[in-house]
């Protein structure tokens, strides 16, 4: 808990900054000692203490992405809001770099509630999570183990556990196909160990092959140009490490999913590649579920994974503030 972070006080967002906001880089740590990054917006219009979001996502990507863009626009609407950087990456500590994990990364999650819950304008009893992408599935299994989550939203969400254990689409979902990926990275950790560093994966790929499937032209079109490239991003740049994300193939995130007794609102694109994640997902999450009645899956109609990133036009922030507002009361 003594890493010294450090921190950019230049705006430098993939957003324009809101005149309605008020916006502070604050610092907090999680149980295992890793101190975490964040930028806290609170609303100018207010007092007293305020319902609070703690936001996270995409995976691979930084607070002054997407997760900063949700994180101000829900401020905009009269929530006090952090969006933070996961352990291992952007501004946030934790070595060595770009290291994923359904643990750890749940575990940010619950410092965020932590951070939140003693903070003198927040009601420790009103905090929901938004998380987006990657972190969606990650804010699913932070609701099924931390109580104090009292609502939470999943935007344009992944599975991580599921595409790394079964691959895009089920597609390698044999024991036969894990067992290939293992001895891939079980080999590339002898390399690692022995080299002494971590090989890189590779952010989006750059320039796009013209053969790319279109998920990948999506992604190229968000992190790899002007509209949301951003320097400390991985997907922007080079990646997770090779054996970065090793542990999510043996451990599903959401088995006890159908536990979860708060709200929750799961948001995707009719069109994303990713949309069968939570369609999946909400349904095991109400099956046999006996606290369903307040858990609901928007499909909004037309619009592809990136969109639920950065388009305000697409992404439901109106309802959004309406289902934090009924359930954070």
């Amino acid at each position: 808990m003594d890493e010294k972070l450090v921190l950019t006080q230049d705006w430098d967002k993939t957003f324009p900054k809101s005149d309605k906001v008020n916006h502070r880089k604050v610092t907090f740590h999680n149980r295992y000692g890793i101190t975490l990054a964040a930028d806290m917006y609170e609303p100018k219009d207010g007092s007293g203490k305020f319902a609070a979001i703690a936001v996270c996502g995409p995976f691979g990507a930084v607070k002054e992405q997407a997760a900063g863009f949700y994180a101000q626009t829900m401020a905009e609407r009269g929530f006090l809001t952090i969006a933070f950087d996961p352990s291992y990456t952007g501004e946030s500590g934790g070595t060595p770099r770009y290291m994923a994990s359904p643990d750890i990364n749940t575990e940010d999650f619950q410092a965020a509630v932590d951070f939140l819950s003693v903070q003198d304008n927040v009601d420790s009893e009103k905090i929901g999570i938004i998380g987006i992408c990657g972190w969606g599935g990650m804010a699913l299994n932070a609701a099924a183990i931390d109580t104090r989550i009292k609502a939470v939203v999943a935007s344009t969400m992944y599975d991580m556990t599921r595409v790394n254990a079964n691959g895009y689409f089920d597609s390698e979902s044999s024991a036969d196909d894990r067992y290939s990926k293992r001895l891939a990275l079980n080999a590339q950790r002898t390399e690692d160990y022995k080299n002494g560093t971590y090989a890189l994966g590779g952010g989006v790929v750059d320039p796009l092959p013209e053969d790319a499937p279109f998920f990948v032209k999506d992604y190229h079109d968000y992190y790899k140009t002007d509209r949301g490239y951003h320097p400390r991003s991985l997907n922007s740049g080079g990646g997770w490490n090779v054996t970065g994300c090793m542990s999510f193939i043996n451990q599903p995130i959401l088995k006890y999913s159908n536990e979860i007794r708060g709200a929750v609102l799961v948001i995707h694109g009719e069109k994303a590649h990713s949309c069968y994640f939570s369609r999946d997902a909400f349904a095991d999450m109400i099956k046999d579920n006996p606290y369903a009645e307040n858990k609901e899956l928007l499909i909004i109609p037309g619009a592809v994974h990136t969109d639920l990133y950065d388009r305000a036009d697409i992404i439901p922030f109106d309802k959004m503030a309406e289902f934090f507002s009924l359930n954070l009361k």
